[in-house]
C-alpha cells in the first residue's frame, strides 16, 4: 500500500571541524587563522576546562551520544543536516577569520549516523578555497552522502538532493545559502566553476527562479524542502523580509518545508498553510564550551528535529522535537531545568506565529492549532 506520510529528520548546524575534528581517530593539522587562536587544540582544551576530560581519540558514535538513541527509536525516512564544516587537507585557508575543516577520514562521523543528505549552502564550507569544496564533494560521495547546495557547477549547486522515501515519492533538497548569514556572493558557483547556491535577496524573482527550480524535478509525491542559510547568528526576530519569503516558497515555488538556520540558538517555528517553517534551527554540534556568547541566549542547548508530513498534500501532521544539550563535545539529554528553559522559549516565540509547545511525558510537540 503507497504510505502516506513520511518522517524526516533535521538538525541545526552541524561543525565538525576544529576542536571536534581533533578528538577524532584522524585529526587535520590544527593550524587555525584566527586572530585569537592558533591552533584547533585550544578549542579541545577550553572546552575541557569548562567541563572536565574529553577522552582522545573519541569513536565516531561518541559526538552524536544519545541522539542516535533517538533516531534509531524514530527511524526517520531522511536524515538532513546542515553540514558547516569543509571536509578536507586544503591549506588554502580563506582570509576571513574563522576556518572550519575535517579530515576527509572522519567522514565516518556522518556515516555513523547515517545521514542522507548533506546541506553545503552556507559561510564555512568554502573555508578553504575551491580545492577544499572539491575534495569535500568528493569525500561525502565516496561516502554515499547526498549534498545540496554546492556543486562544480551552478547547476549541480542548485539541484535538489534527491531521496527516495517509497517506491512512489521522494524527498528533494533544495539549499541556497544568503549573504545576510555571511555567505559572500564571490562563493556563488559559475556556469563552470564551483561553489554554492548563493541568493543576494528575498525579492520575487528569487522566489520565481527557486519556482523553477522545484518544478523542473517535483513530481506527486515528492516532499519538498527548502533549506536557507540565513540571517544572523544571534537574536530572536524574525526579519519581515524572511517571513515573506517563507510564506512565498510555500505559496508560489511549491516548497512544503523551509529549513532555516544560521542561528546559535533555536528560533521561532512557524506553520503556514500547513507547512513548517523553521526560522532556526540553532547549532547541533559545535566546539563552543569555554567560550562565553550573549548570556541571554544558550547554544549548549538544541533540538533535533521530526517532522511527519503527508507526502499526498505537503501538509505537516506532526511536529516532534528532542531537547539536547552540548557537553564534552556529546549530545545529552539535559537537566529538566534546561529543558524546561529551551521549551518555554520556544513555546514564546512560536507563540508570535499562533503556535507554541506542549510538553507531556517526555515527548515535546509543536501545537501549531491554537486560536
Amino acid at each position: 500500500m503507497r504510505p502516506t506520510t513520511c518522517t524526516l529528520f533535521l538538525s541545526g548546524d552541524v561543525m565538525t571541524g576544529r576542536g571536534l575534528d581533533q578528538v577524532l581517530p584522524h585529526p587535520a593539522r590544527p593550524t587555525l587563522h584566527e586572530h585569537a587562536v592558533r591552533s584547533a587544540l585550544e578549542y579541545v582544551a577550553l572546552a575541557e576546562r569548562a567541563h572536565g576530560h574529553i577522552p582522545r581519540p573519541v569513536d565516531y558514535e561518541y559526538v552524536w551520544g544519545v541522539a542516535l538513541q533517538e533516531l534509531e527509536l524514530r527511524k526517520p525516512a531522511a536524515r538532513i543536516i546542515n553540514l558547516e564544516t569543509s571536509v578536507t587537507t586544503s591549506e588554502q585557508a580563506a582570509p576571513k577569520g574563522i576556518n572550519y575543516r575535517m579530515h576527509p577520514a572522519n567522514v565516518g562521523v556522518l556515516s555513523v549516523a547515517g545521514i542522507d543528505c548533506a546541506v553545503l549552502a552556507n559561510n564555512h564550507v568554502l573555508d578553504w578555497g575551491l580545492s577544499g569544496l572539491v575534495e569535500t564533494l568528493d569525500t561525502l560521495a565516496k561516502a554515499n552522502i547526498r549534498v545540496a547546495g554546492a556543486g562544480r557547477t551552478r547547476t549541480e549547486s542548485e539541484a535538489p538532493a534527491v531521496i527516495d522515501v517509497s517506491e512512489h515519492g521522494r524527498v528533494l533538497v533544495f539549499a541556497f545559502g544568503a549573504s545576510d548569514a555571511g555567505v559572500p556572493h564571490i562563493w556563488n558557483a559559475g556556469a563552470a566553476s564551483p561553489g554554492v547556491s548563493w541568493i543576494g535577496d528575498y525579492l520575487p524573482h528569487t522566489v520565481a527562479h527557486i519556482g523553477s527550480l522545484v518544478t523542473a524535478t517535483k513530481r506527486p509525491g515528492d516532499v519538498v524542502v527548502a533549506s536557507i542559510h540565513w540571517g544572523s547568528n544571534w537574536g530572536y526576530d524574525i526579519p519581515d523580509e524572511h517571513r515573506r519569503f517563507a510564506h512565498q516558497l510555500i505559496e508560489r515555488a511549491g516548497v512544503d518545508l523551509v529549513y532555516g538556520h544560521s542561528s546559535h540558538h533555536v528560533k521561532a517555528i512557524e506553520v503556514y498553510r500547513g507547512r513548517v517553517i523553521l526560522y532556526g534551527c540553532g547549532d547541533f554540534l559545535n566546539d563552543y564550551e569555554g567560550i562565553h556568547g550573549p548570556k541571554d541566549f544558550r547554544d549548549d542547548l538544541t533540538m533535533m528535529y521530526f517532522p511527519t508530513i503527508n507526502m499526498q498534500s505537503g501538509e505537516v501532521t506532526e511536529l516532534e522535537m528532542v531537547p539536547l544539550l552540548i557537553r564534552n563535545f556529546r549530545l545529552q539529554h539535559p537537566p529538566a531545568a534546561d529543558s524546561r528553559w529551551l521549551c518555554d522559549t520556544l513555546d514564546r516565540e512560536c507563540g508570535r506565529f499562533g503556535a507554541g509547545v506542549v510538553k507531556r511525558d517526555d515527548r515535546v510537540k509543536l501545537d501549531w492549532h491554537r486560536t
